[in-house]
């Protein structure tokens, strides 16, 4: 009678246990950070006060449905480069179609929404030009939602309208603002109240300075005894002189500002617009050639042509939305570039579980009150 040998398994060396320790490691980090939840950064200062830069955030990716990848050859956990190179961490060899898993909800009028900067066409490369990466590689962006498929959006003196109706104000919003003083301000003012302030002058007894504020910081400083006024810089709706230059970018048309702004019909899928009117052409033929997934369009003479055919009239195959900085003055945002695309919709932002000053010093680096505060 014979005996079934015994096998043994070879036990695996430290190099290769760790090998496999890393390897999970990142297999587990590149699935949640697809599927549920990425961290991200705040660069810039466009949605301050709301949000500060060096504000640390978990983005959702479930809220609006999870978004497929589109590039798949890319190397785990990063971006457009490999870390600390100009190497591209991607290849276009293969581009899969849009596709996103079903949400338990949708982007909403105030929502604060990550997504990837579209760009726009026919915008001067000195402004930002046209963002050539594949669409989920694209530079991410996070802005404030302000319309959504279908709304039609003004601004009145800063102030925003959706479908004729104002829409309330972030309180964390801020505006540019002149303060008129009987005195010099001491620095510590601003300091105190959370003001920038971004130049000052005077003239005979009074003094000038140019600040960006809240609405809530503006009436504390309007309560001081030496502040004779504070008043918001406004460009009028009839400035023909102003050097922000809005979408789409022409003048001859309309004469929008970053203060006065539309009306504008922001696409919904299924909504048809007539391209025989001259602003509809205008706002409307870069969404048609670029972001709206038809292979063979293009303007030629005035026109926009899809397989070589005239059109006069296009149905959009997707939603779109138009969003802001809470930061309204020092915003790179949709009265510059147009719409974001739905398949440009990264997720929403959530949670800020971590807040650094990088110019506070060792005792106030972090900054404590914001940790794990909710984003509204």
């Amino acid at each position: 009678m014979s005996m079934a040998k015994e096998k043994t398994k070879k036990k695996k060396g430290p190099v290769r246990e760790w090998f496999d320790s890393v390897l999970f490691a990142v297999v587990a980090a590149t699935l949640i950070r697809w599927m549920f939840l990425e961290a991200y950064t705040i660069p810039t200062g466009s949605m301050e006060k709301s949000l500060l830069i060096n504000d640390f955030l978990f983005v959702s990716k479930v809220h609006y449905g999870t978004r497929a990848p589109m590039t798949p050859l890319q190397v785990p956990l990063t971006h457009q480069k490999i870390w600390f190179t100009d190497i591209p961490s991607y290849s276009d060899l293969i581009e899969l179609p849009y596709f996103r898993f079903p949400g338990f909800t949708h982007v909403k009028n105030g929502d604060v929404v990550v997504f990837n900067y579209p760009g726009c066409p026919e915008r001067p490369d000195e402004f930002g030009g046209f963002d050539k990466y594949p669409v989920d590689l694209r530079t991410n962006y996070i802005k404030r939602c302000i319309g959504t498929p279908g709304d039609k959006i003004t601004l009145k003196d800063t102030q925003v309208y959706i479908n004729d109706k104002p829409m309330e104000n972030p309180p964390g919003m801020q505006k540019w603002y002149t303060l008129e003083s009987n005195t010099s301000v001491n620095p510590n003012v601003w300091k105190k109240y959370d003001v920038t302030e971004r130049g000052s002058g005077s003239q005979g007894n009074k003094y000038y300075y140019a600040i960006n504020a809240t609405e809530s910081a503006v009436k504390d400083l309007e309560a001081l005894d030496f502040v004779s006024s504070v008043y918001p810089d406004i460009i009028a709706a009839d400035d023909s002189l102003t050097p922000f230059k809005t979408f789409p970018y022409r003048p001859d048309l309309v004469n929008w500002n970053r203060d006065n702004f539309g009306p504008i019909t922001v696409p919904k899928k299924g909504m048809t617009v007539d391209l025989t009117n001259e602003l509809n052409f205008a706002l409307y033929k870069g969404i048609i050639t670029t972001f709206d997934h038809n292979d063979n369009a293009e303007v030629k003479d005035g026109k926009v042509y899809i397989d070589g055919q005239v059109i006069t009239k296009y149905t959009f195959n997707q939603d779109y939305y138009f969003m802001m900085g809470d930061n309204r003055y020092e915003s790179d945002d949709s009265r510059y570039w147009g719409f974001v695309p739905e398949d440009h919709v990264v997720g929403k932002a959530l949670l800020i579980w971590m807040s650094i000053d990088a110019d506070g010093n060792f005792l106030n680096k972090i900054r404590w009150k914001r940790l794990f505060s909710l984003i509204k």
